[in-house]
């Protein structure tokens, strides 16, 4: 019996004085070549690693973060002229690797511009939902995953009005030929049925 609480109190003093090591830096122009090792503070549980793409007019840039953090989420957006992708995990320097800017998936989305809200996006990676978001008089819409639907505080809309849809250009107004061939099935299903 001694044997085993001596154990257990050498485990607890051995994992209780562990700090989790993640890698660190900011670049946003380019890649994390320079980057440091950083003893992350208590309470720090994951390392992060993301991606930021930001295009204005017809120059874009894309840059790298890497660093300590509490908690953390693995999620990805595109809205359009902004796209970002947030990989964690959770053990020493597991962030080693650059996040890469994920292959598209096959389903699109409408985003919005400073003209309208009709422009399409391509969705990548984890971008499973497409999302309208409404914060006063401003409107965003584009490509989310899903942990970003189910935590709405975690996409920076806060309390605005959020709707999320899983259907291929979901986020945006039905066409009125769209209503009309789901009312022509639907009655065409009617009566064959009965």
């Amino acid at each position: 019996m001694d044997l085993q609480i001596s154990v257990f109190l050498l485990f607890i003093l051995f994992t209780a004085g562990h700090s989790l090591s993640c890698y660190e830096c900011s670049n946003p122009t380019g890649s994390c070549a320079g980057q440091t090792v950083k003893t992350c503070p208590i309470g720090s549980t994951q390392c992060t690693s993301s991606i930021i793409g930001i295009q204005v007019g017809g120059i874009s840039s894309t840059g790298n973060n890497k660093s300590c953090a509490a908690t953390c989420l693995s999620q990805s957006f595109n809205f359009g002229n902004v796209r970002m992708t947030i990989s964690c995990c959770g053990i020493d320097l597991c962030n080693l690797q650059d996040v890469q800017d994920p292959a598209p998936n096959g389903k699109n989305c409408y985003y919005c511009d400073d003209k309208s809200c009709s422009n399409t996006v391509k969705c990548s990676g984890t971008e499973d939902r497409c999302i309208t978001a409404s914060v006063g008089q401003s409107v965003l819409k584009g490509c989310v995953s899903k942990s970003i639907c189910d935590d709405t505080t975690s996409a920076g809309v806060g309390s605005g009005n959020v709707t999320c849809c899983e259907g291929n250009l979901c986020n945006g107004a039905q066409s009125v030929t769209q209503s009309f061939l789901f009312l022509c099935c639907s009655l065409l299903s009617y009566f064959m049925m009965h």
